[in-house]
């Protein structure tokens, strides 16, 4: 019996200690590969389900204290990231990276330029299929008070709207054409208002400088949902709204970016369309 009992020790402490098992395809044994920590947060979409404080106590994910981490992360095998709303409005995007043990997650926020927002650090609790959570220290100074942000593994399917290309790249207009597909100078009246370079950040805001890098506008912007129309409100610098202004999305892909504008809604058969094309002119400062 207790023979039988030391080889059944150690036929268990082999199988714990192997990462993988090795195979051929003359023996047809079966490899099983170990991921690594960084493999596995890219395995699936993350959707936060959960926040609790420094006692342990549930948060609500509208508290002021963790909304801002709350949301649908997708962390993709290319060292990109995107996080949304979990009304699949784009929040961030940038670049992302999990330290070898798995201990932390760094995430750098970009702007369109490819410049950085900010840079967070953040403590992994834990990791592994199904659940993905992470501490955060609000002050660095007070690391007493904390927030564990919880997330689950989640078959939600990234928006495809438009968003985040649009969001990560600077535009810059370099055509127009008008409703018979004929050529506009940029210089012309009836397009030179929508000319320079624009700049649609993942936190909803714009900037749009004329090519002369003078800002010519700024506010919040919206995609539709079907990815359809493109929406700005510009705001003056004490937040009050100048116009509002929807536009037809033509093309919008990893390199154009074309809206149609019709000067006048009672009259749609006089219209223009407007070129833009990926860039990576700096937004002036």
């Amino acid at each position: 019996m207790n023979t039988l009992k030391k080889l059944c020790y150690l036929s268990a402490a082999i199988l714990l200690s192997a990462s993988f098992i090795s195979c051929s395809s003359d023996d047809n044994e079966i490899i099983i590969e170990q991921q690594t920590p960084s493999q596995v947060l890219a395995s699936t979409p993350w959707e936060t389900t959960g926040a609790k404080d420094k006692n342990g106590a549930n948060v609500a994910l509208t508290d002021a204290s963790v909304a801002g981490y709350v949301g649908f992360a997708y962390f993709k095998a290319d060292g990109n990231f995107a996080i949304y709303n979990l009304n699949d409005v784009l929040r961030s995007r940038g670049t992302w990276s999990v330290d070898a043990q798995g201990k932390t997650r760094t995430i750098a926020a970009l702007n369109p330029d490819g410049t950085a927002i900010f840079t967070r650090d953040v403590d992994i609790l834990v990791l592994n299929k199904n659940e993905f959570t992470y501490r955060i220290r609000p002050n660095a100074a007070d690391p007493s008070v904390y927030y564990d942000i919880i997330h689950m593994r989640t078959p939600h399917a990234e928006p495809k709207n438009g968003q985040l290309t649009l969001a990560s790249t600077p535009w810059k207009t370099t055509g127009a054409k008008d409703n018979a597909g004929a050529a506009v100078a940029l210089d012309n009246a009836s397009v030179a208002g929508y000319v320079g370079y624009s700049y649609f950040k993942a936190n909803g805001t714009f900037k749009i400088f004329g090519l002369n890098d003078v800002l010519r506008s700024q506010g919040t912007w919206t995609i539709s949902p079907d990815g359809k129309t493109r929406t700005l409100v510009a705001l003056d610098a004490n937040g009050n709204v100048l116009f509002t202004r929807t536009v037809d999305i033509l093309v919008l892909n990893e390199t154009t970016f074309t809206y149609r504008i019709t000067p006048d809604a009672t009259n749609p058969t006089v219209f223009y369309d407007i070129i833009h094309t990926k860039d990576s002119h700096k937004e002036p400062q």
